[in-house]
């Protein structure tokens, strides 16, 4: 657990720069032709707080969901393979409906992240400070902007990008684990 928390730090720490470029980017009518364009520009107008501003939310998303994926996964392993064998069906099958429920339990955190690092313009228009900053600020102007459903807005997207994704990073995962340990019994039995 504690070397899942410390490799999700990291990573989120790594990554969450280009996060916010790659969604600058994303943007409709984004202003941002090349990855430098946008770097530069976010660097210069915000400064490199910017980069940083959903880092907190990135982590406060991606342990929540590590940690419901990880359970459903085992959870319907042993509902579907209770006697751990190497099954690539109940692999692909656990590994993508764990992946649509993790994504579907924390799009709300998703959806304030995307906010803070977009700031867009509408949901700046209805906030007074001019930036959004924080989670909790994140919450409210979701809110303030769309009530509850927005909370959930790109629900369906998120599900059916995970589920893919982790589908096959289980089956993957599993498929390794199975030859690994096969030549080592392999390698015990010869000896």
């Amino acid at each position: 657990g504690a070397a899942g928390c410390v490799a999700t730090l990291l990573h989120d720490a790594a990554m969450n720069p280009a996060e916010v470029v790659k969604q600058r980017m994303q943007m409709y009518n984004s202003p941002y032709q090349r990855v430098t364009d946008c770097v530069r520009a976010v660097w210069h107008n915000e400064g490199a707080g910017a980069f940083y501003r959903s880092y907190t939310t990135q982590l406060t998303m991606n342990i929540p969901f590590q940690a419901i994926h990880f359970m459903t996964y085992e959870f319907l392993q042993e509902q579907l393979n209770p006697h751990r064998q190497y099954n690539p069906g109940s692999h692909v099958v656990s590994g993508a409906c764990a992946g649509a429920v993790a994504a579907a339990a924390t799009t709300p955190l998703d959806v304030c992240k995307t906010l803070l690092n977009t700031q867009e313009s509408l949901a700046l228009s209805s906030n007074i400070s001019g930036h959004i900053t924080g989670m909790a600020n994140a919450f409210r102007t979701v809110y303030q902007v769309g009530g509850l459903t927005a909370y959930f807005r790109g629900v369906q997207a998120r599900v059916i990008y995970q589920m893919p994704s982790t589908a096959i990073a289980w089956s993957v995962y599993e498929f390794f684990k199975y030859i690994l340990t096969k030549r080592q019994e392999e390698w015990w039995a010869g000896k």
